[in-house]
């Protein structure tokens, strides 16, 4: 079966051959067959196909990569958010509230919770999205938010080391032990990616190089929190282990960015935590300018970040971090595929998936345009359209 998606005013390929960084065409059109784009060009010349789609001068996207998000909870942390905008500074400490929650909820209630916030992010224009761990913190309870995210995605990441549990608060040495042993263990069948918290009042260097080593000998790769709320040693320990991804990088030092850059290793920024915590936006531009590769996610959980909308977040980026529309929207995309290792998404190139995304505007400019405005007119994922 094959879709001819036509009369397409701007189409975003994120075709790494390009001269331009979004790899634009105009007048343009695509055929995707089955699951897979099988064309793109100009419209003039589109071969014929089943079933034709007539984009009428608006612009489509490759869909959104999320590569960043903590949606197996349970609870609803309002108040918390309620008390910051009043002043008070955000803490690690609300992740505990969410742990109690998710442990006293049901299998059902968790799978509606997700299933709830994908579709969410799919109505918005996200076509594949990460989904961690980290609010269980005991064996059952890990294992089963990754059996219960594995339903949504394949893009799953053992968090174990988000905090330490309230009953081993005493014996930090003693949680990490659980976490690098029957934890993972239990984890590992359902996860893809290992993470960690390396951040003051959760994980040290040492404890998270432990657990990231731990993972690795257990056949996941590597991802970390790191330099969200203080500079710390987070990103140059990403950077020596060969992460292919550090999220968060929000105070960063000199040096931290020369390691960025050099290591590789991608800088996933989250810019809905700081319209959340009011903490200072990471600077893009900074980053950008020395060469380091920047994706945007979104982060989304129910304590610091509670938006589903990458949409959102390209807006934020393009007014708090300096990024042009063209930097955010690539980061968005092409940029959360590359934090995933992921080839086959972000792009809208012969042999990508067929994710694409038809908005209700002639270009994705209006994305940082017309915040907050409804623009996704419709989505494919994996060539099937998607309410």
């Amino acid at each position: 079966m094959s879709t001819l998606i036509t009369n397409i005013g701007e189409l975003v390929t994120n075709d790494p051959d390009a001269s331009d960084l979004l790899g634009i065409r105009t007048d343009a059109a695509v055929v995707v067959e089955d699951d897979r784009v099988a064309w793109v060009g100009d419209a003039s010349a589109a071969p014929a196909a089943d079933t034709v789609v007539d984009a009428a001068g608006r612009a489509v996207l490759p869909g959104f990569v999320d590569s960043h998000s903590h949606l197996a909870f349970a609870g609803d942390r309002s108040a918390e958010f309620r008390a910051r905008m009043t002043g008070e500074p955000y803490t690690a400490g609300g992740i505990r509230t969410t742990v109690a929650a998710t442990r006293a909820a049901s299998d059902d209630d968790l799978r509606a919770g997700i299933g709830r916030l994908v579709g969410e992010m799919r109505a918005q224009g996200t076509t594949t999205v990460e989904i961690k761990s980290g609010y269980g913190l005991n064996v059952e309870d890990e294992a089963r938010s990754l059996r219960l995210a594995r339903e949504a995605t394949s893009e799953t990441t053992f968090l174990g080391a988000h905090v330490v549990p309230p009953e081993f608060a005493d014996d930090p040495a003693g949680y990490v032990g659980l976490v690098t042993g029957p934890m993972l263990e239990a984890a590992a069948p359902y996860a893809r990616w290992i993470d960690a918290f390396c951040e003051r009042g959760a994980f040290d260097a040492d404890q998270a190089r432990e657990v990231l080593t731990a993972g690795a000998a257990a056949g996941l790769r590597g991802r970390l929190h790191a330099n969200q709320l203080g500079k710390g040693p987070g990103v140059q320990l990403a950077a020596e282990l060969g992460l292919i991804a550090v999220d968060h990088c929000t105070y960063l030092s000199d040096e931290d960015v020369d390691a960025l850059r050099d290591s590789g290793t991608i800088a996933t920024l989250l810019p809905g935590v700081e319209f959340s915590t009011r903490q200072p936006y990471p600077d893009a531009r900074r980053l950008i300018d020395a060469g380091v590769r920047v994706a945007i996610a979104s982060d989304c959980n129910p304590g610091s970040c509670f938006t589903s909308s990458m949409p959102f977040c390209v807006a934020l980026a393009v007014r708090e971090m300096r990024m042009t529309p063209a930097e955010a929207v690539h980061a968005a995309t092409a940029g959360g595929a590359a934090a995933l290792d992921r080839a086959d998404v972000g792009r809208i190139v012969p042999g990508s998936r067929a994710d694409l995304v038809l908005l209700r505007a002639p270009s994705h400019v209006h994305l940082a345009y017309r915040p907050g405005v409804p623009l996704v007119e419709e989505v494919w994922v994996s060539a099937e359209p998607r309410d």
